[in-house]
């Protein structure tokens, strides 16, 4: 006979977890004894919940499996909301374990008492109030297939503490799901298929746009082939990026408000965009109706609810990108035309020349620069998780992506995500080079994490661009609010070097593009943890 908390620990053995982030707390204590007792689950510590979402979404998006965390109830669940919010609409698969006060004590509003399952319910694809010891394994076993199937992304699990001790009858984990209602297509309709193909072959101008479901349908290497094949321009979302290499010659970059001016140019003389994987947000496409105006849009999407809903759409495909992408590819004889090609080019071209010709702000050091020093000398494989703000805009426009990943927060736009991503993705690919990028605004969000990197040992070098504001917040208001800066400016932060020096943390500050070269060398030379501060001006644009 086993209890609850016994269950659940055999639930997670049989989905293959081997890694999980926490906090633990009263209600969640008898989880806790039995991953002791069992001892095959490493667990990470994290210093504040919500970082416990943000790293089990990093180790989900590196490793592709589905990430865990756990926390304990009332604030505990209600800290980690944000980074469940910021998972979903990211499409990442991660299941989330809280703890509950006592089923005699539901809806008495006793210590430390939350209705998690109701504050989640927008932003979780499912979420399960377990009652009966003896539902763990098939709701484990639901869980973990919904996070993961169709389009990817959180499932909550609330645990009262009395179910964690209770016995089951029987324990028999599900070889299969069968949940009425949930039956994700994967491979879109062959009368969809072929209209596309139509579309594509009287095409002149056309794109390709992707989207982070690119990433999650593993369909790179069907994304690749498909555009070599036929020479179509290729342009990013922000979550698309890293599913083509920067230096692609079919790439052109990343779209929207703070994409480059190449990459919103080929859209918008675009007379046939095919969008995979993207649900063309306001932030990706600051006008989506009025940028795709006259142009026939294709689009490919595992999720019937994103097909049109930001764009007028002519063939609309439901299902797997990688199997949808693999037939047109298979099917397709199209070569796009030469003078397009070269004319897409040549936007790429003239916005390298216009960056190329910027003069740099004496005394600081530049973020492009810093951006191609640090990408250039990174290994293929590596990874970099970035933060939000303007050090965001920078590293996805400047950082050239090859074989590995770029982390972000698209959809949610989370400040504080970067270091927990990074130290997920590291746990996912312990060989891999993995490099948080953040500002000072963002890296007081989560600087408790050193913590976290030190007490286990965690090899993430991080990279913060300092300068003294809210940098994005500052650049709104002088050029919207006629420079009346309230609220952005930063002053009162610590010593970012005297503070990781404190951890334990070896760290450096540059103040010049002189010092880039030797700053990045000794960033990627240092065994273990190892904090970058790069001061860069407050009048430097995001673009």
């Amino acid at each position: 006979m086993i209890n609850g908390a016994q269950a659940m620990v055999e639930c997670l053995k049989k989905e293959g977890v081997s890694v999980m982030f926490g906090y633990p707390g009263a209600v969640i204590c008898p989880f806790y004894d039995a991953v002791y007792e069992d001892g095959s689950i490493s667990h990470v510590l994290v210093r504040q919940e919500q970082n416990a979402g943000h790293e089990a979404s990093g180790y989900a998006r590196i490793s592709g499996k589905v990430g865990v965390c756990v926390v304990t109830s009332g604030p505990g669940a209600t800290n980690l909301i944000t980074a469940i919010a910021t998972a979903y609409l990211d499409s990442v698969p991660i299941v989330a374990i809280t703890g509950q006060v006592r089923r005699d004590q539901l809806g008495k509003d006793v210590f430390q008492e939350v209705d998690i399952t109701g504050s989640v319910e927008p932003f979780v694809k499912h979420s399960y109030l377990i009652k009966d010891a003896n539902e763990i394994p098939r709701i484990f076993k639901e869980a973990f297939h919904i996070a993961s199937t169709g389009r990817p992304g959180p499932v909550l699990i609330d645990v009262p503490m009395d179910v964690q001790l209770d016995e089951l009858d029987n324990f028999e984990y599900p070889e299969k799901v069968n949940i009425i209602g949930y039956k994700p297509s994967t491979k879109g309709n062959p009368l969809q298929v072929k209209k596309a193909l139509s579309v594509i072959e009287g095409a002149k101008k056309p794109v390709i746009c992707i989207g982070g479901g690119i990433i999650n349908a593993k369909a790179c290497d069907e994304l690749r082939a498909f555009a070599e094949k036929t020479g179509i321009p290729v342009v990013s979302t922000m979550m698309g990026l890293s599913a083509m290499p920067s230096n692609h010659d079919s790439f052109i970059g990343m779209i929207g408000m703070h994409g480059t001016p190449a990459a919103n140019k080929a859209v918008s003389n675009a007379d046939t965009v095919i969008i995979i994987g993207a649900r063309v947000g306001d932030r990706a496409v600051k006008s989506p109706q009025a940028v795709f105006e006259g142009a026939k849009i294709v689009h490919i999407d595992v999720d019937p609810a994103e097909i049109g809903k930001n764009v007028k759409v002519f063939v609309p495909i439901v299902g797997d990108a990688k199997i949808i992408l693999s037939e047109i590819s298979d099917k397709c004889d199209y070569v796009c035309p030469d003078e397009w090609k070269e004319e897409v080019k040549e936007y790429k071209r003239e916005y390298k020349r216009n960056l190329e010709s910027r003069a740099d702000i004496e005394g600081f050091v530049n973020p492009v620069k810093f951006l191609k020093a640090l990408s250039d000398k990174m290994p293929e494989d590596s990874v970099v998780a970035a933060d939000v703000g303007q050090n965001q805009i920078w590293t996805c426009n400047h950082f050239e992506v090859k074989e590995g990943r770029l982390l972000n927060s698209g959809g949610m736009g989370t400040m504080g995500y970067s270091v927990g991503a990074a130290i997920g993705a590291k746990l996912a690919k312990p060989d891999v080079p993995v490099v948080a990028i953040c500002g000072d605004g963002s890296f007081q969000m989560q600087m408790m994490e050193l913590a976290t990197l030190v007490q286990h040992g965690i090899d993430v070098k991080i990279v913060i661009m300092r300068n003294k504001n809210l940098g994005m917040i500052r650049e709104i208001q002088k050029n919207l609010y006629k420079s009346r800066h309230i609220a952005s400016n930063l002053d009162g932060s610590p010593d970012f070097v005297a503070l990781a020096n404190a951890y334990g943390i070896p760290a450096r500050s540059i103040g010049s593009n002189d010092e880039i070269e030797g700053a990045v060398n000794e960033l990627l030379a240092a065994k273990g943890p190892y904090l970058l501060q790069c001061m860069v001006s407050s009048e430097q644009p995001s673009l």
